[in-house]
């Protein structure tokens, strides 16, 4: 909903152009790109979810991970924690703009 004092917002995309740049949406949040960036950002957070069990399995074992095993987790991690921060600044962005909303 766009009104004059609080024109619709560009949506934050969970994935970012070739050259790392942020992608935006622009609309009213309907329709079949917004779809898929929902599904995505769905997707990315099980992802997440299940990354941090494995993790957590990995660290917990009785015999140390091995450097590359740490590397491994630690590089899927990061990823996923990147991904997990844009979903949540993009849901936060639109949260704000629908609390603003009359």
């Amino acid at each position: 909903m766009t009104t004059e004092n609080h024109p619709q917002e560009p949506r934050l995309l969970p994935w970012a152009s070739q050259d790392g740049k942020p992608c935006y949406l622009i609309g009213e949040g309907r329709g079949p790109v917004s779809d898929l960036a929902d599904g995505l950002e769905e997707m990315q957070l099980s992802m997440a979810v299940q990354l941090l069990d494995h993790s957590r399995a990995a660290l917990n074992r009785p015999e140390t991970p091995t450097p590359t095993e740490l590397l491994f987790i630690t590089n899927r991690l990061t990823e996923s924690l990147s991904d997990a921060v844009r979903v949540a600044d993009s849901r936060g962005r639109r949260l704000d703009q629908a609390l603003r909303a009359p």
